[in-house]
């Protein structure tokens, strides 16, 4: 799904020295982005707690400092011409200071305000009448004192949780036990049919795009996204409606930039927003080789107001994290790429982490095969040939 619009004359020159692009955050995220300005030319310049981040060697400035200190973010920031972020956890304050500044920050604050607290994302599905599970908000674990145990609910931190930390599924009395006391979302536990995600894109002249839904499976263990196939197995009206939905969403909060929605698709076809993140995302890492523009191009075409890319897909495709060995901790080390390597249609990712720890996102492998059926055959070939470990 495409909506065009008549773009906007602009005499901004988005390429070349004279223009800065910084990314809050310098992970793998930030190294994918710049991975693809380089055949633009686009300067880019990183701010990262962590002196060894994966963008720090190949982004034209990095800056080693906290993405959520106020004067930190202000001063590194205040010369750049655009700004984006590759995490949502960023000082909104100095953001919205550089933005009264003339500097264009995309995702803007006040989105990035709504995502970042899940219960103002709840509260924000509600009042535009998008369809999600039912919530309550609690200020701490006191508040699950009335909790019945025939209802399992699941608890989300409000702040401060990715790639599966900060939930918890409550069912038992041992789990209330052990849940966070912290201001939380509690949401109906709901027993669903598939996950779904989607991609969508939006610049500021309004026009939007979204990429092919995909079917995400987890890994119980590490609590994350273990893989995931495009196109997923759903039917035409499904994928319209997951589209709709997303292209809602991204227009009720004017948001320009990449947002990427997770569903749940229930047993009875209903689909349900979980979550959202207003970044390049783990469920469009395959349309680097499987479509013909990458979900980190068309961040980039987005937060630089240019024509939206092409997101038709060119083959089946499918994702794999690569995760460090549980126990893992210490200097990474490759076992099994070698035989990745020599396997046609297998593409490796490697995201430049010089330690790895237990579940760590150390990378990941894209797969292309004609069909769905001979996709998911590769990957049950391939799966755990490559194990990144500390020895």
């Amino acid at each position: 799904m495409q909506k065009r619009i008549k773009m906007k004359d602009s005499q901004t020159v988005w390429y070349g020295k004279n223009f800065k692009l910084g990314i809050l955050g310098g992970g793998q995220l930030g190294r994918m982005i710049i991975q693809e300005a380089i055949d633009w030319n686009v300067h880019i310049y990183c701010l990262d707690p962590d002196p060894n981040a994966p963008c720090s060697e190949i982004a034209n400035g990095f800056t080693n400092g906290s993405i959520t200190d106020y004067q930190t973010v202000l001063d590194f920031a205040k010369d750049k011409d655009v700004v984006t972020v590759e995490i949502e956890n960023v000082n909104i304050e100095a953001l919205e200071e550089v933005e009264k500044m003339g500097v264009k920050v995309f995702p803007q604050p006040n989105v990035l305000r709504i995502i970042r607290d899940k219960g103002i994302q709840k509260e924000f599905y509600k009042k535009h009448g998008l369809p999600t599970s039912d919530f309550s908000l609690i200020n701490s674990k006191a508040d699950l004192s009335s909790f019945d145990n025939s209802s399992p609910k699941v608890q989300k931190l409000r702040t401060g949780g990715y790639d599966g930390r900060g939930v918890k599924v409550l069912k038992s009395q041992k789990d209330i036990d052990n849940a966070f006391n912290a201001p939380c979302v509690l949401e109906d536990y709901i027993p669903f049919e598939k996950e779904l995600a989607i991609i969508v894109a939006r610049n500021e002249s309004g026009e939007t795009s979204t990429f092919p839904v995909v079917e995400c499976e987890f890994s119980a263990e590490a609590n994350l996204v273990e893989f995931l196939f495009s196109p997923a197995d759903i039917s035409n009206h499904i994928e319209n409606e997951a589209k709709e939905i997303a292209v809602n969403i991204i227009e009720s909060l004017q948001m320009v930039g990449i947002l990427a929605v997770e569903f749940f698709l229930t047993k009875d076809g209903q689909l349900l927003i979980n979550e959202i993140a207003p970044r390049p995302h783990n469920s469009g890492h395959h349309t680097i080789e499987c479509n013909i523009t990458s979900q980190f191009q068309q961040h980039l075409r987005s937060i630089l107001n240019l024509p939206l890319g092409d997101t038709s897909s060119i083959n089946c495709g499918a994702m794999l994290n690569i995760l460090g060995e549980k126990n893992s901790n210490g200097p990474a080390l490759y076992d099994g790429l070698d035989f990745l390597l020599n396997e046609s249609g297998v593409f490796v990712h490697v995201y430049g982490k010089e330690v790895v720890k237990s579940f760590r996102k150390m990378g990941h492998i894209t797969l292309m095969a004609p069909t769905i059926v001979e996709l998911k055959q590769k990957v049950g070939f391939i799966k755990g040939k490559l194990k990144v470990h500390s020895g």
